[in-house]
């Protein structure tokens, strides 16, 4: 709280034109003012683009950080309209500012092929548009070279008065209408012991994933839809709390919540629901419990292409239409040899986002709110120039998914401290190995290796919040949050919330000055206790070298065992001369070093918390 009030004075001291997002006044002025702004160019909607992500981010932020008693219900509303009529603002503009480019699309031929093309692009948007000026059968393809994404077009739609445009945002204000038409937790929520899960779900990232927002904007009818979608659709998800402080509940009560929580995996199929279709046709609809975008959304659009200028004498005239940004009314025929004419698209992948398999190519039906992949077919995947190639037989907004849960269970974890409210947590998942530092109330990506490759430098070396870091690695496509539905994906012993929380909880409370480690007898404990490895460290540097203990806790009791990690077989044997205590603290207290205790109690309290939060949210002692 103190942080948050810090942010809105150093905010006020800056003076920077932008408003505050929780303050109503401020908020619906800046959207009036910008909605009258008729005359505005892709570039200019680019550059407002930044504010509107940074103002949608930090009610996103403060939706997922704030307990409940430091906003109410009426406030939480208030900010999940303002996020929607944010997004719904931006995407509109981007089509007010596409007409207005088409409009003059003539000024600016190419040379060689009479027709007009161009790319922008940002951090946060690429924006390509062809115009077919000439509608010449040969120029039906094209590549978009700064981009690297290019298409090929049926005939029929060579020979046609036709843009098309393909608006790549890097953000994803589409996959989360999924949740909101329901009025659900939104994905990305921290989670709670309440229903025995702590896990960060696996949805997207607010950035991206976390965010929520509207479909394909390319015609007010489509936003129709979108509007429509969010009362009739009927899907349903589990979604997670937003509270992340109540974690008292009892022993009864979380055994009982436990036992919902992880039940046994099981296979299931990628559907949410059927479809009057029938069987078939609602296996094409994508799990989003099981597939998450990854890499933004590919707003891929054919538009009708408005009148252009016509130099009559000394006069320039022009036809002008007032019907906004038109979809072209476009319907696949058959090819010559029968078969059905197809759209084909090439992309070109992020050079941000990790896909560690070949992506699942998906795209938006705004009539059912989800992502489905019927409809796309000859798919080429190029992994070494990194683009995918594919047909679909119309215009669609399209997405690039990837496996929630492929980095799951870890292989190995460490946490140990390195400095005063400084520590070290590594992750070794199936893919790749992270390192996070972690100082008060921040973290820091310090590297991600895969394949013996340091990637992901563009997120590197920053410091931000748990959840953000938790938001930008999802967004860079390496999840190793686990969600409260994942038991169903990731063949995992069930542990109980009772053990599990308030193990994170003490070894939070003692990171300052021991380390804690993955044990390989874990799995072998059973459901009601977790095992894990302890070492006092009082200086910086890897734990590894130190010698462990091993300890096993429920929760309530905590003991030492004789066992070690080379031991041929688990027992729950007792370490001679041990003894019993009902928390790790006391436990570690008997026989650490004066200063070692004096260390932990001078722990701040955000250290404590940041340490807690990254452990909660990747739950290692569930999931190694």
């Amino acid at each position: 709280m103190d942080y948050r009030e810090q942010a809105k004075w150093e905010h006020y001291l800056s003076c920077d034109g932008t408003p505050d997002p929780t303050v109503p006044q401020e908020i619906n002025t800046f959207m009036s003012l910008w909605r009258d702004d008729q005359d505005q160019d892709v570039q200019l909607v680019m550059e407002k683009e930044e504010v509107v992500l940074h103002l949608v981010e930090k009610l996103e932020f403060l939706l997922l950080e704030a307990a409940p008693e430091e906003i109410t219900d009426k406030q939480r509303e208030q900010y999940q309209e303002v996020i929607l009529q944010l997004q719904d603002l931006l995407h509109q503009k981007y089509n007010d500012a596409t007409q207005n480019l088409l409009k003059i699309a003539s000024m600016y031929e190419d040379s060689e092929t009479g027709n007009m093309h161009t790319v922008l692009k940002d951090k946060n948007a690429t924006f390509c548009i062809w115009a077919n000026l000439k509608k010449k059968p040969r120029f039906k393809d094209h590549v978009f070279q700064e981009a690297g994404h290019g298409f090929e077009l049926p005939m029929s739609l060579a020979l046609s008065s036709v843009a098309v445009r393909l608006l790549h945002t890097h953000y994803d204000h589409v996959s989360p209408l999924w949740v909101q038409c329901q009025g659900l937790p939104r994905q990305g929520a921290p989670a709670t012991v309440e229903s025995a899960e702590q896990p960060e779900d696996t949805g997207q990232g607010p950035g991206e994933e976390e965010e929520k927002g509207r479909e394909e904007p390319s015609v007010p009818a489509a936003e129709e839809t979108g509007s429509k979608g969010r009362k009739e659709s009927s899907v349903s998800l589990k979604g997670t709390s937003n509270n992340t402080d109540d974690i008292k509940e009892t022993q009864e009560e979380t055994e009982k919540n436990s036992e919902i929580l992880d039940a046994p995996s099981q296979e299931e199929e990628a559907v949410l629901q059927e479809e009057p279709g029938g069987r078939e046709e609602a296996l094409q609809v994508v799990d989003l419990e099981q597939l998450v975008p990854v890499g933004g959304v590919f707003h891929i659009s054919a538009l009708q292409l408005p009148p252009q200028a016509q130099d009559v004498g000394d006069w320039t005239m022009v036809e002008l239409l007032d019907v906004g940004l038109e979809v072209y009314p476009y319907s696949p025929g058959k090819a010559e040899d029968g078969t059905r004419e197809a759209v084909q698209i090439t992309l070109r992948l992020p050079d941000n986002v990790i896909y560690f398999k070949v992506p699942v190519v998906a795209r938006w039906d705004p009539a059912g709110q989800w992502w489905r992949t019927d409809g796309i077919s000859k798919i080429t995947y190029e992994a070494e120039e990194k683009s995918i190639t594919f047909s679909m037989g119309d215009f669609s907004t399209v997405a690039l998914l990837q496996d929630a849960h492929l980095n799951l269970p870890y292989e190995a974890w460490e946490l140990h401290p390195t400095g005063v409210d400084e520590g070290l947590f590594t992750v070794t998942a199936v893919f790749a190995t992270l390192q996070i530092q972690i100082k008060d109330n921040q973290c820091m990506l310090s590297s991600v290796v895969v394949e013996e490759e340091e990637v992901l430098s563009h997120i590197t070396g920053k410091w931000m919040s748990p959840l953000a870091l938790r938001a930008a690695l999802k967004r860079a496509g390496v999840n190793i949050f686990p969600a409260e539905y994942s038991p169903k994906y990731v063949p995992v012993p069930r542990k109980a919330a009772l053990a599990e929380v308030k193990a994170y909880e003490q070894m939070a409370l003692l990171a300052a000055a021991f380390a804690f480690a993955h044990s390989k007898w874990n799995g072998e404990a059973g459901p009601e206790q977790v095992v894990f490895k302890v070492s006092e460290r009082l200086t910086a540097g890897s734990a590894k070298g130190n010698h462990w203990s091993l300890l096993m806790f429920n929760g309530e009791k905590v003991q030492h065992l004789k066992l070690t990690e080379s031991s041929e077989a688990f027992l729950e044997e007792l370490e001679e001369e041990s003894e019993f205590h009902s928390t790790l603290y006391h436990m570690v207290k008997d026989s650490a070093s004066n200063e070692a205790m004096e260390k932990v109690e001078r722990a701040g309290c955000l250290f404590i918390d940041s340490v807690y939060q990254l452990l909660l949210a990747t739950r290692v002692l569930a999931y190694s």
